[in-house]
């Protein structure tokens, strides 16, 4: 513990009190004597009972009202009054300090209670394990096991796969052998958990392995595996296994239309949601939102108008993630009136659903009326993110507002304290380069601090395409070339620039040296949906 406990001093000196947090109140949920009321503070002791005359149970109960409440400094005022305390008591306030991130306390907290004589049991461990993952603080994670090891939770199935997956987070595949392998009676949830770890670093074949070992597989083992060979871009493997599935749920048929949607394959994502509807599992909101999206990808607006008409038959009008990914929709697939019409019925908005609403403006050309929204935006108290200013700085190159795309890009970080990253210099190249400002444009490439990628280059390409400029054409043909080669774009339109400029040979030359590396153009082509069917006729 003194090795742990100089770890924790190091750490907090450096004041790393952020990170992911993975809390749970469920086992400290309050009964039906403790109902929320406008003032919180008559449901603690402060109401006029004796403190000394309450028992633990009254106070972790009134406790578990407060952090559930928000009400962390009415908890901890009432923590610090109380004569006895027990885990419960401790778990309480180190779940409260974990869900405000408040990893100073989580810290303080786990060690005083060890002080007083608690001893920890498998519910702290995992709210201090998930505060020390993903946030460089998971240097921890061996003085926690090694800790556990001398009060015999390692061997416990709810804490070793807790630890498993913290090593996850450390990518120390070593370690989380060890830990599960600490496990006396191992169940199906730790061998999950094994699976996860193994997808997590990349280990498929192994993870593959302790799949087929399994003597009790579960729907979550299945869509654990085939969420893993998604997020390691397996998509076809991922679909194999999801085939050999004998029972599906609602969440193993989302994470397979989601991993479509994440791998751009929109068309196989509405197949597979149709065979879900025909399966007769019903879609949750999570589902619907993926379809959505995967409508929007591939410009589908009559799916996505049915969905739309099942959110309202299911009843859920009112959800905003929901509302927000048909906004989007909508807004994709060139509908702005209902994008609008859907926006404004949101009534708790959030800023993905402004960005949404912001987004369809901008790729409508109505860069006014994105600007305006912005500016509700900021009224109404929200504050933009990043991606927010993509949005806007794309508003602002297909309006032509040059002086208000600087004026948004200078204030990002002054402001707002948002970092411009390489997609906000990628509108600022796209606003000059469509203003015909192709100088400004190669000077924010030569000045930002990424190296540019194709996107870069393809928007400096087009601007001299559009303004027939030839030196800064091949000066962008050659940063493609450079990432992709032979990518038949800058071919193409370097061979227009030569032909507006009326340098045929120069068009003959390209043509030829096209021909020779057998570089073809992509075939132009539309989506053309009926009831009944979907094809692609080539044009």
């Amino acid at each position: 513990m003194r090795i742990l406990e100089r770890a924790v001093r190091l750490k907090l000196s450096r004041q790393i009190c952020s990170g992911y947090i993975t809390a749970n109140l469920n086992n400290l949920a309050v009964d039906g004597q403790l109902h929320q009321t406008s003032d919180l503070d008559n449901a603690g002791p402060s109401s006029g009972q004796n403190v000394q005359n309450q028992n633990i149970s009254s106070f972790n109960k009134t406790l578990s009202f407060y952090v559930q409440n928000h009400q962390i400094e009415h908890a901890e005022e009432l923590f610090d009054k109380m004569p006895l305390k027990d885990v419960v008591s401790w778990n309480t306030m180190l779940s409260a300090f974990s869900r405000s991130k408040n990893l100073l306390a989580v810290y303080k907290y786990f060690l005083e209670m060890q002080r007083f004589g608690i001893i920890p049991n498998e519910y702290t461990i995992s709210i201090v394990l998930s505060a020390v993952v993903d946030i460089n603080f998971n240097v921890l994670v061996p003085q926690i096991h090694a800790h556990l090891i001398s009060i015999g939770l390692n061997s416990s199935v709810f804490v070793g796969s807790a630890l498993v997956r913290a090593y996850a987070s450390m990518g120390d595949q070593i370690a989380i052998n060890r830990a599960f392998n600490e496990i006396l009676v191992k169940d199906v949830t730790s061998w999950n958990a094994l699976i996860s770890s193994y997808m997590e670093l990349g280990c498929m074949s192994e993870a593959q392995g302790v799949f087929d070992t399994m003597s009790e597989r579960n729907v979550i083992s299945w869509t654990i595996l085939i969420n893993g060979y998604i997020a390691n871009k397996r998509i076809n493997k991922a679909r194999s296994m999801f085939n050999k599935m004998s029972e599906r749920n609602v969440v193993s048929w989302t994470v397979m239309i989601s991993g479509y949607v994440q791998n751009e394959r929109f068309w196989d994502a509405l197949k597979l949601f149709r065979l879900m509807v025909d399966s007769g599992t019903k879609p949750n909101q999570f589902t619907l939102s993926t379809v959505l999206d995967a409508c929007a990808g591939c410009s589908c607006p009559l799916t996505g108008q049915q969905v739309h008409s099942l959110m309202l038959k299911v009843g859920v009008r009112d959800d905003v993630i929901l509302l927000t990914s048909l906004v989007d929709m909508y807004g994709k697939c060139g509908y702005i009136d209902a994008a609008i019409c859907v926006f404004e019925s949101i009534k708790r908005k959030n800023v993905m659903s402004w960005n949404s609403i912001i987004g369809s403006y901008a790729r409508h050309g109505l860069a006014t009326q994105a600007l305006e929204q912005f500016k509700r935006m900021i009224s109404s108290g929200f504050r933009p993110d990043e991606v927010t200013f993509v949005n806007l700085l794309s508003a602002c190159a297909h309006g032509g507002l040059v002086e208000q795309g600087e004026e948004y890009f200078q204030s990002m970080g002054p402001k707002y304290g948002i970092n411009a990253e390489l997609e906000h210099y990628t509108c600022m190249v796209d606003l000059y380069g469509r203003a015909g400002q192709i100088d400004e444009a190669e000077k924010v490439i030569k000045r930002m601090p990424f190296e540019p990628d194709v996107i870069v280059w393809g928007a400096l390409l087009g601007a001299c395409g559009l303004h027939s400029s030839l030196e800064l054409g091949e000066f962008a043909a050659e940063g493609i070339h450079k990432l992709k080669r032979d990518h038949p774009a800058a071919y193409l339109m370097l061979s227009k620039i030569h032909g507006e400029r009326g340098e045929w040979n120069g068009v003959m030359e390209l043509r030829q040296l096209m021909k020779h590396r057998r570089i073809r153009n992509e075939k132009a082509g539309s989506w053309l949906q009926t009831y009944s069917n979907t094809y692609q006729p080539v044009v």
